[in-house]
Protein backbone atom coordinates (compact mmCIF):
# COMPACT_ATOMS: atom_id res chain seq x y z
CA UNK A 1 0.00 0.00 0.00
CA UNK A 2 1.13 3.53 -0.68
CA UNK A 3 1.70 5.63 2.20
CA UNK A 4 1.56 8.85 1.08
CA UNK A 5 2.82 10.34 4.70
CA UNK A 6 5.75 8.74 4.58
CA UNK A 7 6.88 9.52 1.24
CA UNK A 8 6.47 12.52 1.52
CA UNK A 9 9.00 12.93 4.47
CA UNK A 10 11.33 10.82 2.37
CA UNK A 11 10.74 14.05 -0.19
CA UNK A 12 11.76 16.37 2.69
CA UNK A 13 14.94 14.27 3.44
CA UNK A 14 15.67 14.27 -0.11
CA UNK A 15 14.97 17.98 -0.69
CA UNK A 16 17.06 18.35 2.64
CA UNK A 17 19.81 16.50 1.12
CA UNK A 18 20.12 17.95 -2.12
CA UNK A 19 20.17 21.58 -0.56
CA UNK A 20 22.78 20.79 1.40
CA UNK A 21 25.56 18.98 -1.25
CA UNK A 22 24.49 21.89 -3.94
CA UNK A 23 25.34 24.69 -1.22
CA UNK A 24 28.71 23.76 -1.79
CA UNK A 25 28.58 24.81 -5.85
CA UNK A 26 29.37 28.34 -6.73
CA UNK A 27 27.58 30.71 -9.80
CA UNK A 28 30.74 29.17 -12.06
CA UNK A 29 30.13 25.83 -11.60
CA UNK A 30 26.30 25.88 -11.29
CA UNK A 31 26.61 27.44 -15.28
CA UNK A 32 28.64 24.21 -15.79
CA UNK A 33 26.97 21.21 -18.01
CA UNK A 34 24.88 18.55 -15.77
CA UNK A 35 25.12 15.03 -16.37
CA UNK A 36 21.78 15.41 -18.64
CA UNK A 37 22.41 16.24 -22.52
CA UNK A 38 22.14 19.97 -23.12
CA UNK A 39 21.26 21.38 -19.42
CA UNK A 40 23.36 23.07 -17.24
CA UNK A 41 23.25 22.59 -13.54
CA UNK A 42 21.28 25.75 -13.70
CA UNK A 43 18.88 23.80 -15.77
CA UNK A 44 18.18 21.01 -13.13
CA UNK A 45 17.83 22.93 -10.42
CA UNK A 46 15.33 25.06 -12.11
CA UNK A 47 13.55 21.92 -13.00
CA UNK A 48 13.32 20.82 -9.76
CA UNK A 49 11.94 24.06 -8.59
CA UNK A 50 9.49 23.68 -11.68
CA UNK A 51 8.39 20.48 -10.86
CA UNK A 52 7.50 21.13 -7.54
CA UNK A 53 5.31 23.69 -8.42
CA UNK A 54 3.78 21.49 -11.41
CA UNK A 55 2.80 19.33 -8.73
CA UNK A 56 1.17 21.11 -6.62
CA UNK A 57 -0.75 22.04 -9.53
CA UNK A 58 -1.79 18.62 -10.19
CA UNK A 59 -3.04 17.97 -6.25
CA UNK A 60 -4.80 21.21 -6.43
CA UNK A 61 -6.34 19.87 -9.31
CA UNK A 62 -5.50 22.19 -12.10
CA UNK A 63 -3.07 21.45 -15.44
CA UNK A 64 0.31 20.46 -14.38
CA UNK A 65 1.83 22.90 -17.23
CA UNK A 66 0.12 25.34 -19.20
CA UNK A 67 1.97 23.57 -22.05
CA UNK A 68 4.98 22.12 -23.05
CA UNK A 69 6.53 25.15 -24.39
CA UNK A 70 5.63 27.16 -21.17
CA UNK A 71 7.09 24.55 -18.99
CA UNK A 72 10.61 24.63 -21.36
CA UNK A 73 10.54 28.06 -21.42
CA UNK A 74 10.79 28.12 -17.51
CA UNK A 75 13.25 25.97 -17.58
CA UNK A 76 15.69 28.05 -19.86
CA UNK A 77 14.49 31.20 -18.05
CA UNK A 78 15.62 30.34 -14.48
CA UNK A 79 18.81 28.43 -14.94
CA UNK A 80 21.66 31.04 -15.50
CA UNK A 81 20.21 32.21 -11.92
CA UNK A 82 23.18 32.70 -9.53
CA UNK A 83 23.26 29.78 -7.18
CA UNK A 84 21.39 31.51 -3.85
CA UNK A 85 18.31 32.59 -6.40
CA UNK A 86 18.40 28.67 -6.99
CA UNK A 87 18.79 27.17 -3.75
CA UNK A 88 16.18 29.70 -2.50
CA UNK A 89 13.75 28.40 -5.32
CA UNK A 90 14.24 24.80 -4.77
CA UNK A 91 13.42 25.03 -1.02
CA UNK A 92 10.61 27.61 -1.35
CA UNK A 93 8.90 25.80 -4.16
CA UNK A 94 9.58 22.77 -2.21
CA UNK A 95 7.82 24.20 0.62
CA UNK A 96 5.16 24.60 -1.23
CA UNK A 97 4.78 21.20 -2.55
CA UNK A 98 4.43 19.84 0.54
CA UNK A 99 2.80 21.89 2.16
CA UNK A 100 -0.20 20.83 -0.35
CA UNK A 101 0.88 17.66 0.48
CA UNK A 102 -0.12 18.15 4.42
CA UNK A 103 -3.50 19.55 3.30
CA UNK A 104 -6.43 17.18 4.12
CA UNK A 105 -7.89 15.49 0.80
CA UNK A 106 -8.77 12.43 -0.81
CA UNK A 107 -5.72 10.66 -1.45
CA UNK A 108 -7.52 7.58 -3.28
CA UNK A 109 -8.67 10.44 -6.06
CA UNK A 110 -7.53 10.53 -9.80
CA UNK A 111 -5.03 12.87 -10.85
CA UNK A 112 -3.40 14.39 -13.93
CA UNK A 113 -0.45 14.63 -14.84
CA UNK A 114 1.29 15.82 -18.38
CA UNK A 115 0.34 14.04 -21.80
CA UNK A 116 -3.13 12.69 -20.42
CA UNK A 117 -1.09 10.45 -17.45
CA UNK A 118 -3.42 9.79 -14.95
CA UNK A 119 -2.55 8.16 -11.50
CA UNK A 120 -3.80 8.12 -7.83
CA UNK A 121 -2.82 11.49 -6.06
CA UNK A 122 -1.87 8.88 -3.14
CA UNK A 123 1.37 7.88 -5.93
CA UNK A 124 2.30 12.03 -6.81
CA UNK A 125 4.71 12.43 -3.48
CA UNK A 126 6.73 8.81 -4.46
CA UNK A 127 6.68 10.61 -8.05
CA UNK A 128 8.36 13.95 -6.61
CA UNK A 129 10.79 12.27 -4.26
CA UNK A 130 12.02 10.22 -7.98
CA UNK A 131 12.45 13.91 -9.27
CA UNK A 132 14.17 14.71 -6.02
CA UNK A 133 16.35 11.74 -6.10
CA UNK A 134 17.39 11.31 -9.45
CA UNK A 135 18.06 14.89 -10.29
CA UNK A 136 20.46 15.07 -7.70
CA UNK A 137 22.44 12.14 -9.21
CA UNK A 138 21.97 14.43 -12.39
CA UNK A 139 23.52 16.92 -11.15
CA UNK A 140 26.85 14.99 -11.23
CA UNK A 141 28.39 16.91 -7.80
CA UNK A 142 29.29 13.37 -5.71
CA UNK A 143 25.57 11.87 -5.52
CA UNK A 144 25.74 8.59 -7.50
CA UNK A 145 22.98 5.97 -8.13
CA UNK A 146 24.79 3.64 -5.31
CA UNK A 147 23.76 6.34 -2.62
CA UNK A 148 19.99 6.26 -3.74
CA UNK A 149 18.21 5.09 -0.40
CA UNK A 150 17.71 1.54 -1.32
CA UNK A 151 13.82 1.54 -0.50
CA UNK A 152 13.68 4.12 -2.96
CA UNK A 153 16.27 2.18 -5.85
CA UNK A 154 13.66 -0.65 -5.31
CA UNK A 155 10.62 0.90 -5.46
CA UNK A 156 11.52 3.04 -8.48
CA UNK A 157 12.89 -0.25 -10.29
CA UNK A 158 8.89 -1.51 -9.92
CA UNK A 159 7.68 1.80 -11.10
CA UNK A 160 9.61 1.82 -14.13
CA UNK A 161 9.33 -1.81 -15.19
CA UNK A 162 5.65 -0.82 -14.61
CA UNK A 163 5.48 2.04 -17.04
CA UNK A 164 7.29 -0.34 -19.92
CA UNK A 165 4.99 -3.50 -19.32
CA UNK A 166 2.48 -3.89 -22.04
CA UNK A 167 4.24 -2.40 -24.45
CA UNK A 168 4.80 -4.23 -27.87
CA UNK A 169 8.03 -2.45 -28.69
CA UNK A 170 9.82 -4.37 -25.87
CA UNK A 171 9.72 -8.29 -25.56
CA UNK A 172 9.28 -9.64 -22.19
CA UNK A 173 11.78 -9.18 -20.06
CA UNK A 174 12.86 -10.63 -16.39
CA UNK A 175 15.35 -8.53 -14.18
CA UNK A 176 16.76 -8.95 -11.04
CA UNK A 177 19.09 -7.79 -8.31
CA UNK A 178 20.05 -10.99 -6.95
CA UNK A 179 17.57 -10.56 -4.73
CA UNK A 180 14.21 -9.05 -6.32
CA UNK A 181 12.61 -9.65 -9.72
CA UNK A 182 10.84 -7.52 -11.78
CA UNK A 183 9.12 -8.49 -15.39
CA UNK A 184 8.48 -5.71 -18.16
CA UNK A 185 7.52 -5.43 -21.68
CA UNK A 186 5.11 -7.18 -23.76
CA UNK A 187 3.01 -10.16 -22.38
CA UNK A 188 4.13 -13.61 -22.65
CA UNK A 189 6.62 -15.98 -20.90
CA UNK A 190 10.12 -13.60 -20.55
CA UNK A 191 12.42 -14.10 -23.38
CA UNK A 192 15.34 -11.86 -21.81
CA UNK A 193 16.74 -12.19 -18.22
CA UNK A 194 18.52 -9.13 -17.21
CA UNK A 195 20.70 -9.26 -14.24
CA UNK A 196 22.97 -6.79 -12.20
CA UNK A 197 22.65 -4.82 -8.92
CA UNK A 198 19.92 -2.50 -8.05
CA UNK A 199 21.87 0.75 -8.78
CA UNK A 200 23.11 -0.44 -12.24
CA UNK A 201 19.46 -1.46 -13.13
CA UNK A 202 17.51 1.47 -12.21
CA UNK A 203 20.07 3.47 -13.90
CA UNK A 204 19.40 1.42 -17.72
CA UNK A 205 15.67 1.75 -16.87
CA UNK A 206 15.47 5.12 -16.03
CA UNK A 207 18.36 6.17 -19.16
CA UNK A 208 21.05 7.36 -17.09
CA UNK A 209 23.41 4.41 -17.64
CA UNK A 210 23.68 2.40 -21.14
CA UNK A 211 23.58 -1.27 -19.55
CA UNK A 212 26.90 -2.17 -20.16
CA UNK A 213 27.74 -3.53 -16.56
CA UNK A 214 24.18 -5.92 -16.93
CA UNK A 215 24.30 -9.27 -18.00
CA UNK A 216 22.05 -10.44 -20.26
CA UNK A 217 20.64 -13.92 -21.04
CA UNK A 218 18.32 -15.59 -23.73
CA UNK A 219 19.29 -12.64 -26.13
CA UNK A 220 20.65 -8.71 -26.41
CA UNK A 221 20.20 -6.68 -24.03
CA UNK A 222 16.97 -4.96 -25.30
CA UNK A 223 16.42 -1.09 -26.03
CA UNK A 224 14.19 0.48 -24.41
CA UNK A 225 11.35 2.65 -25.09
CA UNK A 226 11.44 6.39 -24.88
CA UNK A 227 9.93 7.15 -21.00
Amino acid sequence: MIDHVRDLASVRDATDRLLSAAAKLNNDSTAEPSRLPGWSRGHVLAHIARNADALVNVLAGRPMYESAQARDGDIDRDAPRPLDAQLEDVRESGARFLAEGERPADWSRTVELRNGVTDSASRVPFRRWGEVELHHVDLGIGYDLEDLPEEFAQREIAFLTARFSGNHDLAPVLLKDGTHAWSTGREGRPEITVSGTAPELLGWLAGRRDGSALTAEGGLLPSLPPL
